[in-house]
């Protein structure tokens, strides 16, 4: 009988590691850089900088070379505080070419967790999101998949599973920011998945 318990308290800590390690969440991210995802620079909204914010590097006081965030950051999993993609004001968009065209099931957004930020508060995370599948980069209007909040008091990775009877596969995807939580300048997106099945 303890031996029994035992086996399954084995099992039930090697199923949670397991899925730990599959990127804490367990499900396939198309939205991966390093799996062959990228963004559509050109589709995506205005770096937010400042100067002492941002990293720079001077001699004698003259600037040589500013270091600013990419939205290429969203599709990594380097998750840790200021290592996020910032842009100006509450409201923004990027677009993303997934790494395989898929029918989406579910997307997930993480921002750092209140614990790591140094005011315990995270006004940049975002709020009130869209996603937009797209057939083509050039194509003004997606599909509207959905529409969700990410909630500020929950977990930092949040999943968001898409309920419409769209099931056309896609493999451009945009991720349209509505609000955020109060930051006046600028809002953060530290990571973004894209799940789904692989178009047959």
């Amino acid at each position: 009988m303890v031996l029994a318990c035992l086996l399954e308290v084995h099992q039930i800590v090697e199923q949670a590691l397991k899925k730990y390690s599959a990127d804490r969440i367990g499900l396939v991210d198309y939205a991966l850089e390093s799996s062959g995802a990228s963004i559509v620079s050109r589709r995506s909204s205005r770096l937010w900088h400042e100067d002492g914010v941002v990293g720079h590097f001077t001699l004698f006081g003259i600037p040589l070379w500013r270091y600013f965030q990419s939205p290429r950051l969203i599709l990594q999993p380097d998750v840790y505080p200021g290592n996020c993609w910032a842009f100006r004001g509450h409201q923004g968009f990027v677009v993303v070419r997934l790494s395989a065209r898929i029918q989406l099931t579910a997307i997930t957004l993480e921002h750092v967790p209140k614990a790591l930020s140094p005011t315990a508060d995270i006004p940049s995370a975002p709020k009130d999101f869209v996603i937009l599948g797209l057939n083509e980069d050039s194509q003004a209007d997606g599909v509207a998949l959905g529409q969700f909040t990410y909630d500020n008091a929950g977990e930092a990775i949040q999943t968001f599973h898409l309920e419409g009877n769209d099931t056309a596969p896609y493999q451009l995807v945009e991720l349209r920011i509505l609000s955020n939580w109060g930051h006046p300048d600028y809002t953060c997106i530290y990571r973004f998945r894209v799940h789904g099945k692989p178009a047959t």
